[in-house]
């Protein structure tokens, strides 16, 4: 219960410390997701991941989520299938609509910078902290 509770509130720090519309400038780009919080306040960390999220914002606040699974050679192989969603500022909180021929779900924009993406599904609760993607040096 006490995670729970931290959760929340460390949630509504995130939400009502900043202006939201400030979030939408760093959203677009590559990012890996380096833990999930679940909703009963247990965590998943990731040390590694085979794919990565591309995000791309219009300026219209529309537009799509795609994995990619990057290569050693620079490059990023991808299906055509993307997750299309439209972004609005409502209630102090940007808030990204998802909409697929599968699904519709809503997810909440805790916080965003140039290295870090905090999000919350508001379905499942679960809060995703990405981290922005760095390509492997190999040199």
């Amino acid at each position: 219960m006490k995670k729970i509770a931290l959760l929340l509130f460390l949630v509504g720090l995130f939400s009502c410390s900043k202006d939201p519309a400030s979030f939408v400038e760093h959203i677009g780009g590559y990012w890996e997701i380096d833990e999930v919080t679940l909703k009963d306040g247990s965590k998943r960390t990731y040390t590694f991941n085979n794919t990565i999220d591309y995000i791309e914002v219009s300026d219209s606040l529309t537009g799509f989520r795609k994995k990619m699974l990057p290569n050693l050679a620079g490059k990023y192989e991808t299906s055509k299938s993307a997750e299309f969603f439209k972004m609005i500022i409502e209630n102090d909180s940007l808030n990204i609509y998802y909409k697929t021929p599968y699904s519709n779900w809503k997810e909440t924009v805790l916080n965003a910078n140039e290295s870090q993406l905090l999000i919350i599904n508001n379905t499942n609760k679960d809060v995703y902290l990405y981290k922005r993607y760095q390509p492997l040096d190999l040199d």
